[in-house]
């Protein structure tokens, strides 16, 4: 297809180099050595010195990336309106079934998770300022734009109607896909991190009556404490990201153990108890942040753009009404889960889903979930079947 080029990651020896010399030079600080919970105050010493020794020593990026080159990767040439050009990078896995749906699938490697029940035809992007993407300098560059790029790819690959599936970062930008593009091009969205609104009296009369008359679950009260937990312990991260995202890149852009203490913090504390990372897992995460296009600072621009777009705040309009059919999961150990009934704040739940067992990172931790979910809100009997138009997901 003219304009859409193959893509294969391909780190030089010399950056690979430069990398293991920085973490063998690495000057670690002390630790308060009493503490009854070791990661109250952050990332144990111990970890990280023993992360960076394995990843330094015994890590071989070559390895990973061969395995990563295994998916069927691109590179192309975006516009956003008042922005200018960016190459967006991003997987493209095109199934043999032609009437398969096209998946938005935002913020996550696609894997061969769709052989039975509908196919699909997977896009998953790196959004701008991420991975092998290009890097965005302009003042501004917000939500709204992210949700251009991802919508403008999926038209430049010939998908006019699509579905969009996000968590994260990926769910707000799928929000904003459905308020600009809901009904004419996004058909339907999933998300596994909802992020509703409190129904009022005022504002959603009917739902809020119903919210008086009704109990909360065991997992609605925990997933509850949760978040106040989330918001008042571990939420410094977005306070600093989303107000000096420059003075921050300093230490992400120099050091990769500075990278790797605030990735893996949030890959221990935001996952499933029962979900053990190993250390390649860790050190590949942490690595393609590290010899991503943008370098490991862009990626917290975003951050700042959420607080600062115009009209300013990102999530108020994620969080507004949208008439596109709504696919919610909800995972008993995400940093924000909220109850079940205010979901229905944000647009029409066709399907809903709880899960005992995972934790923010869904797509990841519980792949078999997500793809479950996903065949039974598209798949025949399924609330959103048939939505894209011609295409059923089956032959």
């Amino acid at each position: 297809m003219p304009g859409i080029l193959p893509f294969k990651m391909s780190i030089s020896d010399e950056r690979i180099h430069r990398l293991k010399q920085k973490l063998l030079l690495t000057e670690f600080p002390d630790e308060v050595d009493d503490m009854k919970n070791p990661w109250a105050r952050g990332v144990p010493l111990g970890d990280i010195r023993r992360l960076t020794t394995y990843w330094a020593e015994d890590f071989r990026w070559k390895t990973a990336e061969a395995e990563l080159n295994k998916l069927p990767q691109f590179i192309t040439n975006i516009m956003v309106d008042d922005f200018g050009n960016y190459n967006v990078h991003f997987v493209h896995h095109r199934n043999d079934v032609e009437q398969a749906i096209p998946l938005l699938f935002l913020h996550s490697w696609p894997g061969d998770f769709f052989e039975e029940g509908p196919k699909f035809h997977v896009v998953a992007p790196s959004l701008v300022n991420f991975g092998f993407s290009s890097a965005s300098k302009k003042d501004g560059f917000a939500i709204d734009q992210h949700a251009e790029v991802s919508h403008k790819l999926m038209l430049a690959l010939g998908y006019n109607e699509y579905v969009v599936q996000g968590g994260d970062l990926g769910c707000l930008t799928a929000r904003f896909i459905a308020l600009k593009y809901g009904g004419t091009h996004c058909k339907a969205a999933y998300t596994n991190n909802s992020l509703p609104v409190e129904p009022t009296k005022a504002q959603h009369p009917e739902l809020h009556e119903q919210l008086q008359s009704t109990g909360l679950t065991p997992l609605e009260l925990d997933g509850l404490a949760r978040t106040a937990k989330y918001f008042s312990t571990a939420s410094g991260y977005y306070q600093l990201a989303s107000t000096r995202p420059q003075t921050l890149g300093y230490a992400l852009a120099d050091s990769p153990v500075a990278l790797l203490a605030w990735i893996y913090e949030k890959l221990h504390d935001w996952t499933d108890p029962t979900y053990v990372w190993t250390d390649d897992e860790i050190c590949t995460w942490v690595s393609v942040y590290w010899f991503s296009t943008p370098g490991p600072a862009a990626s917290s621009r975003v951050f700042y753009e959420f607080e600062n777009r115009k009209p300013k705040g990102a999530f108020p309009a994620s969080q507004a009404y949208v008439e596109v059919p709504l696919g919610v999961a909800r995972f008993a150990n995400d940093t924000v889960l909220l109850p079940r009934l205010w979901n229905q704040t944000l647009g029409p739940v066709v399907f809903e889903s709880e899960y005992q067992v995972g934790g923010h990172f869904a797509a990841w931790e519980r792949p078999d979930a997500v793809a479950g979910d996903l065949r039974a809100m598209f798949g025949r009997g399924g609330p959103a079947f048939g939505c894209v138009s011609g295409r059923s997901g089956y032959v």
